[in-house]
């Protein structure tokens, strides 16, 4: 019988027990072992049983057993150290507040001021279990964003949407079909209050659509230690049924129920955070962090705002350009939210929402109107690029990746110089770092200096304290990695027989399980999301190979499996049903695994557990791939085609690279083939014999070694706190330096030139180059005098530079790492309005050396020389040749 009215009762706390709410509430119980300790004492058994939920083993212990614990003066006490712990952690100084300080005692007039605020949007947002927000590595990084913020003391707002049903849960069919199930979240029982007005009622969001109808949201947030986290609800009594299932589901629903739910996000999130700096009294953004273009139109919310203070769009578009930062996760142009023109029109204009802009001007921002683009679809990623003035790739290869991806918005430029930058991911630790090996840190140099490494990692002086792994016994490392691979064996067993008896298994034919995976076998560990780039089939390309790897007498390996399929990809099910129907023969089902609904929980068990992580993507076509730096941490080494992260950092001392063939392979099949057989390869003659091979004393040195150097080389590399660190520093600051030289006013004063620009540009020419050389070969070290004319038109040389760009050419005259030079007017102009230009060129390198030059749009508050798109270049018979031979 089902009940015809669902509420949560809450638990009554004796009073010394109270402060447990106040820590269950905040999520930096999450990433913090001590308070994690506290709530595990009260019963071991119901914290795992809630799937360590503070807020569900609340309301499960039962109230004799919290009277007993009430009485305990050892955890009281230690209950109150943990409070105002966490009350010093919210309010106390931190990296960003020490910086801060430093740049206004020091540097306050160089314009290096640090934002008041960050509002940083995701469609998903990973924090816990707890709160199953999240599909991906998308939500996991945004996640350890926003916790490795809170570290940091950055004063972020995250700003997403709450998923009633948030992602899937997976489970297989007797066949091995994947199947997916959507539990109902109640708010009330997660860790998330809702924001209120000061009379009591929910802070209310709204949007306008077409009809006459609106989308309405609350307003609920979770607190990620000191980084408030808003999530927008649209399961509200005022909407109607359409719309209160605008956020049932992370990515469901079709074209027109993503527009909505990105509408939602961006423009009511910006709502939402104006609601919020309202009511608590938090600074507003300066800054605003659009976390891939699903929030994109944030932008457009934005400059409403401005409009609707009777600014001009221009002049508005070029104010909220200087203040918004753009992060692409995708290489591949499939990965983006695309929408057709006419669906977006519908939603925007007088009749829906943002009525004071033009809709052809919120086309125009998105439209694919550059070669090979589409005319008719508007592409988020476009937008969030045009609305940006700073954007990142996320990791250094993806970075190049974007550039040759979106070079169709900066035309006659050469990729490298597309204004896309990259911070490469990183992973926040302490939500990673198994417990062992915190407490193994923590015996070598302490656990507050072991805290601080693992959250803020490559701080000044920190360097000392990863080192401090080498002094660790080998012993102990082994130790180590022994009771994390058992503890990862019993996880396994357990998840497994889970999963055959939703298949159908009876329990007298699964006496096997206790059997499967060896606590001292060499374990290899793949889980991610299933997309067909990823080839989570790779390795059943030589099923009898692999096989005699997994059943081999004296160096076996065993492999663990995880990861979920979209919904709606059949071809991705298609494999997993490949592989676990593989992972049923008898043969090998003790030796590798495939376990259902991959998410944080079990994440945080495999990671650690596993001896080697595999990552066999098509390279280029991982973004960064964060899996590998978690298994890092817990030193696990590295096994993976050079793609993402992996392409940067790779070194042999941290793990094995798989040979690839994106150069050589005919097809997609032959590239598997031979990729396959290079891991098969490198597991049988390399990883396999060094894992079993011991030294004098019994334990695998060389492996060992390679375990610490590792913890030591690359663990500081791949901590979030490095990567928020570097987001503050190279995309921040000048995002926020740029919001503040562009009021109103002096946007408009751009915006009135950038006009004038662009109606000069087609009467801007480079007339004639000439060079002081005299012949095709010069010595190294020697200075040309380049001389150019050219022509500017209406403009003047306050309008444009005139660049000489130099290095190394291949055999078509291209070049190499081209460094530009400006060169300087030499008088006024002639007659005939040109004007000469000229400047010295060392040349500086040997071998075949070539020059260009061009001219560009130069005003000091462009973010770059490539933001309008605009370069004029020599034509031909412009002047001279531009090759000289070096010697």
């Amino acid at each position: 019988m089902k009940a015809i009215r669902r509420f949560t009762v809450r638990p009554v706390l004796p009073e010394p027990l109270r402060p447990l709410a106040e820590l269950a509430r905040n999520l930096r119980w999450s990433w913090h072992p001590r308070t994690r300790d506290l709530f595990a004492a009260l019963d071991p058994e119901l914290w795992e049983s809630s799937g360590c939920d503070p807020v569900r083993l609340l309301g499960a212990v039962p109230p004799a057993r919290l009277a007993e614990v009430a009485r305990d003066d050892v955890y009281v006490r230690l209950l109150g150290e943990a409070v105002e712990d966490l009350r010093g952690y919210v309010t106390g100084d931190r990296w960003y507040q020490e910086r801060d300080r430093d740049v206004e005692g020091q540097h306050r007039s160089s314009g290096a001021e640090l934002p008041r605020a960050v509002a940083y949007f995701s469609p998903e947002f990973g924090i816990t279990a707890a709160l199953p927000q999240y599909s991906g590595g998308l939500g996991i990084l945004a996640g350890d964003h926003l916790k490795a913020a809170s570290d940091l003391g950055v004063p972020l707002i995250g700003v997403g949407l709450l998923y009633r049903h948030g992602y899937f849960r997976q489970s297989l069919s007797h066949d091995a079909w994947q199947q997916e199930h959507y539990p109902v979240l109640d708010p009330n029982e997660l860790p998330v209050s809702l924001l209120r007005e000061t009379d009591g009622s929910p802070a209310l969001v709204s949007l306008a659509l077409p009809g006459g109808r609106a989308l309405r949201a609350h307003v609920w947030q979770a607190q990620v230690g000191r980084v408030p986290l808003l999530m927008l609800d649209s399961d509200v009594e005022e909407n109607a049924p359409g719309e209160r299932d605008v956020t049932d589901r992370l990515y469901g629903g079709g074209s027109e129920h993503r527009l909505l739910q990105e509408m939602l996000l961006g423009i009511g999130g910006v709502r939402a955070v104006r609601t919020y700096c309202r009511l608590t009294g938090h600074p507003e953004p300066e800054v605003f962090h659009t976390n891939e273009g699903h929030a994109g139109f944030l932008g457009l919310e934005r400059i409403h705002e401005l409009v609707a203070r009777d600014a001009d769009f221009e002049p508005a578009l070029e104010a909220v350009r200087a203040g918004t930062v753009f992060t692409t996760h995708t290489p591949v142009p499939a990965g983006i939210d695309r929408f057709d023109r006419e669906l977006v029109a519908r939603h925007f204009g007088p009749d829906a929402e943002l009525p004071r802009i033009d809709v052809g001007d919120i086309l125009r921002l998105g439209m694919e109107t550059y070669q090979g683009g589409e005319p008719n679809v508007f592409n988020m990623a476009v937008m969030g690029l045009r609305l940006g003035s700073r954007a990142n790739g996320v990791s250094t290869l993806h970075g190049a990746v974007s550039r040759e991806m979106f070079a169709g918005l900066w035309p006659g430029f050469d990729a490298d110089e597309v204004p896309i930058t990259s911070i490469t991911n990183g992973v926040h630790a302490p939500t990673w770092v198994a417990p062992e090996v915190f407490r193994l840190g923590a015996r070598q140099i302490g656990e507050r200096r072991t805290e601080h490494a693992l959250s803020v990692g490559g701080a000044p002086g920190g360097g000392d304290r990863w080192d401090a792994v080498a002094d660790i016994q080998d012993g102990d490392i082994w130790e180590l990695r022994r009771t994390l691979r058992a503890q990862l064996v019993h996880e396994v067993r357990r998840r497994l027989y889970e999963s055959w008896r939703q298949r159908g298994a009876a329990t007298a034919e699964l006496g096997w399980i206790d059997e499967v995976l060896d606590p001292d076998t060499l374990t290899i560990g793949f889980a991610r999301r299933v997309p067909s780039y990823k080839r989570l089939t790779l390795m059943l390309r030589d099923r009898d190979r692999l096989m005699e790897l997994l059943r081999h007498p004296e160096r076996p390996v065993q492999i663990v499996v995880a990861g979920k399929a979209h919904p709606a990809d059949d071809g991705g099910k298609r494999l997993i049903q490949e592989l676990v129907r593989f992972t049923d023969d008898p043969r090998v089902r003790r030796h590798i695994v495939f376990l259902p609904d991959y998410g944080m929980a079990m994440a945080q068990k495999l990671y650690p557990g596993c001896d080697v992580w595999l990552n066999n993507p098509l390279r280029p076509l991982e973004a960064c791939g964060t899996s590998g730096m978690k298994a890092a941490l817990n030193g696990a080494l590295n096994l993976s085609v050079l793609d993402g992260w992996w392409d940067e950092w790779f070194e042999p001392d941290f793990g094995w690279a798989i040979p690839t063939a994106d150069g050589a392979a005919t097809d997609d099949d032959r590239r598997d083939e031979l990729e396959a057989a290079a891991l098969y390869d490198l597991l049988e003659r390399r990883i396999a014999p060094r894992f079993y091979e011991q030294g004098p004393g019994g334990l695998p040195d060389r492996w060992i070694e390679m375990v610490r150097r590792t913890l030591t080389r690359l663990g500081p590399k791949v901590l979030a706190g490095r990567m928020v660190r570097e987001y503050v520093e190279e995309l921040y600051v000048p995002a926020a330096r740029a919001h503040r030289a562009l009021d109103v006013t002096t946007a408009g004063e751009l915006a009135v030139w950038k006009a004038r620009v662009r109606a000069a540009w087609p009467r801007v020419a480079v007339d004639h180059v000439e060079a002081s050389a005299t012949g095709a070969v010069a010595e190294l070290g020697a200075t040309l005098s380049v001389r150019v004319r050219v022509h500017l038109g209406e403009l003047t040389p306050d309008d444009v530079e005139v660049q000489v760009l130099a290095g190394r050419v291949d055999p078509e005259d291209h070049i190499a790492d081209a460094v530009p030079l400006p060169l300087k007017p030499a008088g006024g102009s002639d007659a005939a309005g040109r004007w000469v230009y000229e400047g010295p060129l060392a040349l500086d390198r040997m071998g075949a050396f070539g020059y260009t030059v061009r001219i560009l749009p130069s005003h000091r508050l462009l973010a770059s020389g490539a933001e309008l798109g605009l370069v004029a270049v020599p034509s031909e018979g412009t002047g001279e040749g531009a090759g000289v031979l070096m010697r």
